[in-house]
């Protein structure tokens, strides 16, 4: 779901970079140093997950994880994200640097949303818990495909198309997330329930 360099609009570009800035420096700000490894350890799952490519008609799409992300990190999936977003630019020219901070913004605030939304049920028990995380590995998803349709469709308006086909191919990721999402996190309660500490 990454955007290329050259795509976007100056003030998209902009307006992009000042969002993640901001979101960014909440994370950091927010980030306890005990779960600095916690935090690494996600980092590095979303940038793996994100490598591999899985073909779906004229596209492909991959796992993006940004709903695990929200839910066990709130703010600091900022970092997190930015940070694997940087190394994916830089060693294998996913998305570019121009576009990071747009790229970074779309997959991160769907995360913190469903950090305040859905959070307090995942750490429930029985089938809220698992609705809760579906919801919001999935939900995490149609954001990051609904902000980057959009940074698209602001851009130009040829480009409407392309981000209508764009969010569409996502909607099989979206399920598949939903449930990583919810067996990532009943696994995570029964071996480290203190990952969902409040963050």
């Amino acid at each position: 779901m990454h955007i290329s360099e050259g795509v976007l609009s100056p003030a998209i570009l902009g307006l992009g970079a000042a969002l993640t800035a901001v979101g960014t420096a909440i994370g950091l700000r927010r980030l306890d140093y005990d779960r600095l490894m916690t935090v690494a350890i996600l980092a590095a799952a979303f940038f793996v997950g994100s490598l591999i490519h899985v073909p779906i008609g004229p596209s492909n799409a991959h796992l993006i994880l940004n709903g695990l992300l929200g839910a066990i990190l709130g703010w600091a999936a900022f970092p997190a994200i930015l940070v694997g977003l940087m190394l994916q630019a830089v060693l294998f020219q996913y998305g570019g640097i121009t576009v990071l901070g747009v790229n970074t913004f779309n997959m991160a605030f769907p995360a913190v949303l469903g950090f305040y939304l859905l959070r307090p049920a995942m750490v429930g028990s029985g089938r809220a818990r698992s609705v809760a995380a579906f919801c919001c590995g999935a939900l995490s998803v149609a954001g990051a495909g609904l902000l980057t349709a959009l940074s698209l469709a602001f851009t130009a308006e040829g480009f409407l198309r392309a981000a209508q086909l764009l969010f569409l191919a996502h909607v099989p990721v979206m399920v598949v997330e939903g449930v990583v999402t919810v067996l990532a996190v009943s696994f995570l309660i029964r071996v480290r329930p203190e990952v969902f500490s409040i963050s």
